[in-house]
């Protein structure tokens, strides 16, 4: 694997730039502002079709530090496009990774990928003959964006790392975005939850009170019924009273 500093690669400078359809620029940038609009959920996904379309990539795929990582499992493949689709939902281990030497620098990489490294990993993929990765974060989330080539040893240029730098702060955007969305829901679902709380409250003090009222006219020898019929309506209102408590318990565990 080899993994240099974008900034620090004379070759890749050096490179002649591509040509880049502008008409293909503005409308995967109307999809992505599209996306952050009507659906926050596809916006990762639309980033890395648009990594592909507008730089010529042959894959494109966006990685997340896990939050319960270990170094087995510590990157998550969130969004793929491309030959590298297949890997949607992965995990690949801290080390050795072209990811964390990303996340170590800072800064945009070029990287290369030989077949020894899928090797040592277990895995078949196509090599990376030439790609580019980014690092972006968003509070304590962070992660990667990267473009690759399977085949082609110079297929990107200094005009790819420029537009790559833009879609790594969408990627970080994207991912606020998504946390908010979920925070909302999870608000409104508490909500909810309260409300149902609150009607369920109201239809535990029913039977409760009614049971009350039995035991205490029992007790006091008042209700003129045999035993064995006050029992049995007594019974009736304690399992009426144990299933709405489950219900209320249940609540709280979702809400918690």
């Amino acid at each position: 694997m080899e993994v240099v500093d974008v900034l620090l690669d004379e070759a890749f400078a050096a490179r002649r730039t591509h040509h880049h359809d502008p008409a293909a620029q503005m409308e995967s940038m109307r999809r992505i502002a599209q996306a952050f609009v009507e659906k926050p959920e596809t916006i990762l996904q639309e980033l890395v079709g648009a990594a592909v379309q507008l730089c010529g990539a042959d894959s494109a795929g966006i990685s997340i530090v896990k939050d319960d990582q270990t170094e087995q499992e510590y990157f998550h493949w969130v969004a793929t496009a491309g030959r590298y689709s297949e890997f949607l939902g992965a995990t690949l281990p801290r080390y050795p990774s072209a990811c964390s030497i990303c996340l170590q620098r800072g800064r945009p990489q070029h990287f290369r990928v030989s077949q020894r490294f899928f090797d040592l990993l277990g895995i078949q993929a196509p090599t990376v003959t030439d790609g580019i990765l980014l690092p972006w974060q968003v509070d304590e989330t962070r992660g990667t964006i990267f473009i690759m080539a399977h085949g082609r040893s110079e297929a990107f240029d200094q005009d790819d790392s420029s537009l790559m730098e833009v879609l790594a702060d969408f990627a970080a955007m994207g991912v606020r975005q998504q946390k908010q969305q979920r925070t909302l829901l999870e608000q409104a679902s508490a909500t909810a939850a309260a409300a149902m709380a609150n009607d369920l409250a109201h239809q535990i003090n029913n039977p409760l009170q009614s049971l009350t009222n039995i035991l205490y006219l029992s007790a006091q020898g008042q209700t003129g019924e045999d035993a064995k019929a006050q029992g049995r309506l007594a019974l009736e209102e304690l399992q009426r009273l144990s299933a709405l408590v489950k219900k209320l318990l249940a609540l709280q565990c979702s809400a918690a």
